[in-house]
């Protein structure tokens, strides 16, 4: 369900911001509450072999023509990596762009309005917080200021963020383009922003689809034209 989303404000503790709402990645202090137990959970490392696990494996086909892999991490944030990949397979984040991309920061997207405020129909997901760091290339779920606002949008790592760590759900890492994540268009939301024009899951072999021909404007018809003998 489409709902409204509250930034987080760069400050210490994660106090609110009053304007505007909207679920974002932010660069604030990290916070951990002082009764919690110590996280004994082990973390596999990283598979960057795009042919294993295919289940596990992202594919974004952007508008900039490139494709990029994606390893899911479900050790890391099993119900994080579900929640994507129902989406991915219900074709939600077809066509979707990423509407706000920081230079030196990350990319978001995953939000079918384009504004930063929408979200899919599923219900919201709890937090599922780790210790496994924000460095170049992770994947990471935007969400409001309650830990428990993750719904479809998430967002890219350009560099390592490590005050991100324990206060948003890190569940992937981009395994193959990151060159193409580099390229994605710049700006909030940017002028002409870079479109997912297919996700789909490793495992179900969709192939790249075609790029749209770029559109050419209409060449003006001028009143010699139209008095032109025909075959001129």
């Amino acid at each position: 369900m489409t709902m409204l989303k509250t930034s987080l404000a760069i400050a210490a503790t994660l106090s609110l911001a009053a304007a505007p709402f909207a679920a974002q990645a932010q660069e604030a202090a990290p916070t951990v509450a002082a009764d919690a137990e110590a996280d004994t959970r082990v973390f596999t490392p990283v598979n960057f072999d795009v042919t294993e696990d295919r289940e596990n494996i992202l594919l974004l086909d952007l508008s900039n023509g490139e494709r990029v892999a994606i390893r899911l991490k479900p050790d890391w944030a099993p119900n994080h990596v579900e929640r994507v990949k129902t989406l991915t397979r219900q074709g939600f984040y077809d066509g979707i762009i990423f509407h706000r991309v920081i230079d030196g920061f990350m990319a978001q997207t995953g939000d079918p309005t384009g504004t930063g405020t929408g979200g899919s129909e599923l219900p919201d997901i709890a937090e599922e917080f780790h210790r496994m760091p924000h460095v170049r290339g992770s994947v990471s779920m935007a969400r409001s200021a309650s830990p428990d606002s993750a719904n479809s949008q998430f967002f890219l790592v350009f560099y390592p963020r490590f005050n991100l760590d324990e206060n948003y759900t890190n569940f992937g890492r981009v395994i193959a383009n990151m060159a193409a994540v580099d390229a994605i268009e710049r700006g909030e939301p940017p002028a002409n922003p870079t479109r997912i024009l297919q996700a789909s899951i490793a495992a179900d072999n969709k192939p790249v689809p075609a790029m749209p021909a770029p559109s050419v404007p209409d060449a003006e018809i001028s009143v010699s034209d139209l008095n032109a003998p025909i075959g001129n």
